[in-house]
């Protein structure tokens, strides 16, 4: 009896498992992705004080008159958004920190810096197509 009551049991946490995997694939939202050279400071967010750099900018998009400053983002790039061939590694993501906004202009909703951009796409591609959810 007891053997069954741990079946059950497995059974069950590996359908909650298996739901909140989902559940954060469906928030996910998609966007563009661009990047930008160190230094990383000063920033829109924290002046001149570093968060090192898995950090990021966004656009209006996101940024909410400065309510993003901190929030932590899981990106991961998609696909290409021009004409370089296999920007992706992978499917490897990178999790960054609002610390600027990327103004007028900006051509991604998020701008990484070049150390998070390159851990998840070739930087020569530029620009990329990410899915990103809050962390």
């Amino acid at each position: 009896m007891g053997g069954r009551y741990i079946g059950i049991e497995m059974k069950v946490s590996l359908t909650v498992c298996m739901i909140l995997c989902l559940t954060s694939i469906v928030h996910a939202d998609q966007g563009k992705a661009v990047f930008f050279e160190p230094p990383y400071t000063p920033s829109a967010c924290y002046g001149t004080q570093s968060y090192g750099n898995m950090v990021a900018g966004v656009s209006d998009t996101l940024w909410n008159n400065g309510r993003a400053c901190g929030k932590s983002y899981r990106v991961k790039c998609i696909g290409g958004a021009n004409e370089a061939p296999h920007p992706c590694k992978n499917g490897d993501t990178a999790v960054v920190k609002v610390v600027d906004y990327c103004k007028a202009g900006c051509q991604g909703i998020i701008n990484l810096s070049k150390h998070a951009f390159s851990t998840i796409a070739d930087p020569d591609a530029g620009i990329i197509q990410v899915e990103f959810n809050e962390v």
